[in-house]
């Protein structure tokens, strides 16, 4: 069955250009004009990947509003901001939001296929046992590779893909400092090197509100971030 993709995008020109690219490439593509729009149908039936611009109509930050409200319907849904705004504020905010991926529309077409791509081998491993290993425990950490399950102290995490994946590569060896290659590479992160500090302080967030002394994870400045032993 062919993977459902949805694009939220105002620009009618643009939206079909995506549109047609991808169904070219075999995905089934659902395209939306507004925010609005967008949430009645997703709430009816979830994409397996959401591409969605910031500013649509009337709403200049409507994609930042779109985005949590689909975090609120699923924490694993991967989502990606494709947009021509890039300054920094924006980047993290919408990853401070849950997206796991932020592209710029002067973004290649190979490219952004590259990406979408990426996440979906993911999704795929997450819902697949892992070959050698099914359940990671380290301390009151317990990640379940086969029901894509964070625990802390016996609570649930609730993390994006990009965060799982994170969290699973710096606790799979406590102590050793991973850097920002080794983390984009072992976690298979699609993100930019400069959202790795953005996706730590939100995993951090998470796992704070779960236990307000959770310290495990550190910043190793100049080189990298370590899961204490």
């Amino acid at each position: 069955m062919a993977r459902r993709i949805a694009i939220v995008e105002d620009d009618p020109a643009i939206r079909a250009n995506y549109a047609e690219a991808l169904a070219r490439h075999g995905y089934e593509v659902a395209a939306y004009s507004g925010r609005a729009e967008a949430m009645v149908a997703l709430r009816t039936r979830l994409p397996d990947l959401a591409v969605i611009d910031i500013g649509l109509g009337d709403e200049p930050d409507g994609g930042f509003t779109l985005c949590a409200e689909l975090r609120g319907l699923s924490a694993k849904l991967p989502i990606i901001f494709l947009t021509a705004r890039d300054s920094d504020f924006d980047i993290v905010s919408g990853l401070r939001l849950g997206a796991d991926d932020y592209l710029t529309k002067d973004i290649s077409l190979p490219h952004l296929l590259a990406r979408i791509a990426a996440l979906f081998r993911r999704v795929d491993m997450a819902s697949q046992p892992a070959q050698q290993e099914e359940v990671l425990e380290r301390g009151a950490l317990r990640l379940d590779l086969k029901r894509f399950l964070a625990l802390w102290r016996d609570q649930p995490v609730d993390l994006t893909l990009t965060e799982f994946w994170m969290v699973h590569t710096l606790a799979k060896f406590p102590g050793h400092v991973k850097d920002r290659d080794q983390l984009m590479h072992d976690a298979r992160l699609v993100v930019d090197e400069g959202t790795i500090t953005s996706h730590i302080k939100r995993i951090r967030k998470k796992f704070l509100a779960v236990d307000p002394a959770f310290d495990q994870i550190d910043t190793v400045y100049g080189m990298g971030y370590r899961w204490r032993a």
